[in-house]
């Protein structure tokens, strides 16, 4: 059954003015034409929806029955047109955004506080996972963003860069390093070194830093948080190397943080989205938020 959303309005109106006259004058059509769009909609039926006399229109119990439903179409039609324009317009929607816990925890939360006031009635939802499963989150279709590091492969996903980190190095308030203005590897394998778990990608960026470095430290511990190193190296358990967007997160902690005058481990931070994918107009106003907000903060 083929009837146009035309053809249910002048039914609905017919059936409340009971008159053509005054239909045609809410619906802005001829005579002609409101009797056209009937008489299709009742051949499309397969019956009379109206009883015409030369003094009134009535429906008939056909289309008695039909109206609530013809409303109800209406109303979800003029309900969804009316949703539609409002995500346009970012008045209504949502956005997912898969985020590294060491970009969640530091710089995200101070740009959705921008974020929020441009677009109030934007739902957010944040998953903090590692870098390795953001990337599978986004080109799986599981979130509409992600926000890690710039890994080798880009296989499925697109990647929008927004600024360049370079790793520091993290020291106890009492160690002989913290006086210094800089450190490097050899420095810190004389120490324990405290490093992220294997098969992390910061494992691996300090492990060839190292290698390149041409030291191992003397001294392994592992963790798996960024948090938990933070605090270990505050009670002078070792040393380590974390990304410097964790610099505020690490200083209240109550660690110093020194540049690394040697092998620097550097690597680009961005919103990754799914190759091949339109974003939703919430994830394309992240996204610009975002780029806008980083550049102006360095």
């Amino acid at each position: 059954m083929n009837i146009s959303l035309k053809q249910l309005r002048a039914f609905v109106t017919l059936a409340q003015c009971n008159s053509f006259a005054e239909a045609c004058e809410l619906l802005h059509l001829s005579q002609p034409a409101l009797s056209v769009a009937i008489r299709k909609m009742e051949e499309t039926a397969g019956g009379k929806l109206f009883s015409r006399s030369t003094r009134s229109v009535e429906l008939t119990p056909e289309g008695r029955q039909f109206l609530p439903a013809a409303r109800r179409l209406l109303a979800d039609w003029d309900q969804a047109f009316d949703d539609l324009g409002r995500a346009f317009r970012l008045q209504q929607g949502k956005v997912s955004v898969a985020v590294m816990p060491s970009f969640a925890m530091n710089q995200f939360p101070e740009a959705l506080v921008v974020f929020r006031q441009r677009y109030p009635d934007i739902n957010i939802t944040i998953e903090d996972v590692v870098m390795e499963l953001v990337i599978d989150a986004v080109r799986e279709g599981q979130v509409d963003l992600g926000i890690t590091f710039e890994p080798e492969q880009l296989d499925g996903v697109e990647f929008t860069p927004l600024f360049k980190d370079r790793f520091i190095a993290v020291l106890a308030p009492g160690s002989e390093l913290a006086g210094r203005g800089d450190v490097d590897w050899q420095n810190l394998a004389q120490q324990p070194f405290i490093a992220m778990n294997r098969g992390s990608w910061s494992r691996e960026a300090t492990d060839s830093a190292m290698r390149e470095a041409g030291v191992t430290p003397h001294h392994l511990l592992e963790a798996n948080q960024l948090a938990t190193i933070g605090r270990m190296v505050s009670l002078d358990l070792g040393v380590s190397v974390v990304p410097s967007l964790c610099r505020g997160q690490m200083e209240s902690l109550g660690v110093v943080c020194k540049p690394l005058a040697s092998a620097p481990i550097e690597r680009r931070v961005g919103v990754f989205t799914r190759k091949r994918h339109p974003a939703s107009q919430p994830a394309r106003a992240m996204t610009s938020l975002l780029r806008e907000y980083f550049c102006q903060a360095r």
